[in-house]
């Protein structure tokens, strides 16, 4: 099946949000007095959540004394009021974006990430302007791993499964992917943790560079086929 359309997970696949997402979680671990956590966990937790970094940084104690969705609502806001100090897109994603809309391949985001949150930080960054369809966490009733948000997106930019990639640095991402009928591609210049090998994901391809995507995109487009 020919290439017909893309699409990208968000964080840790076209945008570094890190630090901003970090800034949020340390800004609450720091209102209880713990310790700041560090760049590398922020690295590998954020692809997880709020959740998940928010329980990297306090004790189950203070957890169940404080309330997690108490906690994450305080992340969230915090995060919702300075959603784009540090974010920044990985190197070669505004080329591989460009290239898409100027050679009219559709392109979206499908992402775990709430809308309230996607939809602003989207609208912050003019490389999205080419963007064609945006599904976030609570787009539909299921979030990935559950392929609907991928089908959904396929049917809006009117494509059928078997001529999308999906691309992502989670493993589901790329259970996501396959579910869907979809080529997928591990991003491994994303937010992998140390104990993640994703060699084991399964993915169609893996490549360690957004640069290298579009080398790989390119070359499809003159392929017969998306998969080997």
């Amino acid at each position: 099946m020919r290439l017909q359309a893309v699409l990208f997970d968000l964080d840790g696949t076209l945008l570094d949000t890190a630090g901003d997402m970090g800034a949020a979680a340390n800004h609450v671990i720091d209102s209880l007095s713990l310790p700041l956590l560090s760049k590398a966990i922020l690295q590998s937790t954020c692809s997880d959540g709020a959740y998940a970094l928010l329980r990297a940084g306090i004790p189950p104690t203070l957890i169940e004394q404080h309330g997690i969705e108490v906690l994450r609502k305080q992340m969230l806001d915090f995060y919702r009021a300075n959603l784009c100090y540090h974010t920044r897109p990985y190197q070669g994603v505004p080329s591989l974006l460009n290239w898409l809309t100027q050679a009219d391949i559709p392109w979206g985001v499908v992402t775990n990430k709430p809308a309230m949150l996607t939809e602003p930080l989207l609208a912050m960054l003019p490389l999205f302007a080419g963007c064609g369809i945006t599904v976030s966490a609570d787009t539909l009733a299921y979030k990935k791993p559950h392929p609907a948000p991928l089908l959904y997106a396929a049917e809006q930019l009117s494509v059928a499964p078997a001529h999308c990639v999906y691309i992502g640095d989670h493993r589901r991402d790329i259970e996501a992917g396959h579910a869907a009928g979809m080529t997928t591609i591990a991003a491994e210049w994303g937010y992998i943790s140390p104990e993640e090998d994703p060699t084991q994901w399964q993915a169609h391809y893996h490549l360690s560079s957004a640069t290298a995507l579009e080398q790989w995109l390119k070359a499809s487009l003159k392929s017969e086929t998306l998969k080997d």
